[in-house]
């Protein structure tokens, strides 16, 4: 038996359950993990609230890390014993034990805890497609100006510090000045705090006029239109979340009047939908951790038991880095 947080309809908080779940064996390609530390994500909010419409009864939870109980049939990377984490469909990481799919788990370093690697594999392998795999027309080179709205959540953060490795000069943008320190001790060579500034109009001051190449934006409507405009020509907005709520249907035409500008609607499961893939990229990560250049950082913690609280300082924009559940 496992305790497992399950809802029987999309809503508020107040939906999520703890409920009493039988796990079994895992089939072939399967795993059994009893978790040691549990991450918080804002696409648990959008899976709960009915955003993303998904069937019901739900096991909420999409990372996580623990130690591998039991191997199914055909699973050669792992083995009873190892240290693991991961982000992973279906969802199902909120409780103590669950049968999953192998391909998206990967062998935890012993460098890394369980607790930061809950913390980091979905926001952390968020981070690294963005900047590694979701790039303008002719890349990024160091020098290259780019934006990142809610820059100091948890993928945020990580991609402050990744960015300024790699050379690029990151505009972050945060609801508040607090948000804005800390967004730039971690990286980002500016940050506008988007609830007193206009961050286009600031944008355009920072780079000349000229534009960033990219716009990596989780926010969604509040900050769409106005990140269009903060595009160079044959820029590119790379969206991947919708924070605000979902933006607009617009005219495909608008794209070409603002400078041929490219749009993408990312998601981290169209890049892990391969055990090479997920590994290619949880290797990149792990050493961007495990060699400083990136920081984790866990700023909420909250008991399983607790997780309406801990949904409720999500949604209010409470939080900064990333939240864990422990058990």
């Amino acid at each position: 038996m496992s305790l497992a947080v399950q809802i029987d309809q999309h809503g508020g908080p107040e939906v999520m359950k703890l409920v009493d779940v039988t796990v079994g064996e895992p089939g072939p390609g399967e795993i059994r993990i009893r978790h040691k530390a549990i991450g918080l994500n804002f696409i648990d909010v959008y899976q709960r609230s009915g955003l993303y419409q998904l069937p019901m009864p739900l096991k909420l939870g999409m990372e996580a890390s623990g130690v591998v109980e039991a191997v199914g049939e055909g699973v050669t990377h792992l083995k009873v014993g190892d240290r693991a984490a991961y982000a992973s469909q279906p969802p199902g990481s909120y409780c103590e034990v669950r049968v999953m799919p192998a391909k998206c788990v990967c062998k935890l370093p012993d460098a890394i805890s369980f607790e930061t690697g809950a913390a980091m594999m979905l926001k952390g392998l968020t981070a690294q497609y963005l900047l590694k795999r979701t790039l303008p027309q002719g890349g990024l080179q160091a020098g290259d100006f780019v934006l990142f709205h809610a820059a100091a959540g948890g993928v945020g953060l990580i991609a402050c510090q990744w960015a300024k490795a790699l050379g690029l000069r990151l505009i972050g943008t945060a609801g508040s000045d607090a948000k804005c320190a800390l967004a730039k001790a971690n990286g980002a060579e500016f940050c506008i705090n988007y609830a007193t500034e206009d961050f286009q109009a600031k944008v355009k001051d920072i780079t000349g006029g000229a534009g960033v190449k990219v716009v990596y934006d989780s926010v969604g409507k509040d900050t769409w239109d106005k990140s269009l405009d903060c595009l160079a020509p044959f820029g590119l907005m790379a969206s991947f979340g919708n924070a605000s709520g979902a933006v607009p249907p617009f005219a495909p035409g608008i794209l070409g009047n603002k400078g041929s500008i490219y749009v993408t609607r990312q998601t981290l499961f169209s890049h892990i939908t391969t055990r090479e893939n997920t590994q290619a990229m949880a290797d990149d990560l792990f050493e961007a951790v495990t060699s400083g250049k990136v920081k984790i950082h866990i700023d909420q913690t909250y008991p399983l038991a607790q997780i309406q609280e801990a949904h409720k300082a999500l949604e209010a924009r409470k939080t900064t880095g990333c939240t864990i559940l422990t058990l």
